[in-house]
């Protein structure tokens, strides 16, 4: 019988490998990768995070494995995404650590509007 753990690890493994395929496929797409730390509030998360595009800040939302959100650079350039990912609880806390794959458009350019 497999337990809850060894079954989120798998889930984590899953989708680590599905995620590292994605970006291999779209690399000429600008795939990128980065780290960031939300935090809950609601139904919403509040987030700040550094990635090969800089440092954002944003609020998403979403539902099982599939995420929605906003949020803006330091250039102030607004982007809107969504994505699809996994998590796993980090021993007894409520910290989470996940991988995922998305996409992302921007909607408003500071730089385009000068």
């Amino acid at each position: 019988m497999m337990n809850l753990a060894h079954f989120s690890h798998q889930r984590l493994a899953h989708a680590s490998r599905l995620a590292a395929w994605l970006c291999a496929g779209v690399l000429l797409s600008g795939c990128s990768a980065g780290v960031g730390v939300g935090i809950p509030i609601g139904p919403f998360s509040i987030g700040v995070g550094v990635g090969t595009g800089g440092v954002n800040a944003g609020i998403s939302t979403g539902v099982g494995p599939v995420g929605v959100g906003v949020g803006v650079n330091q250039r102030g350039a607004v982007s809107a995404g969504a994505g699809v990912g996994a998590s796993t609880p980090i021993g007894n806390s409520n910290a989470r650590v996940g991988v995922g794959v998305g996409t992302s458009t921007t909607i408003y350019d500071p730089d385009q509007h000068r």
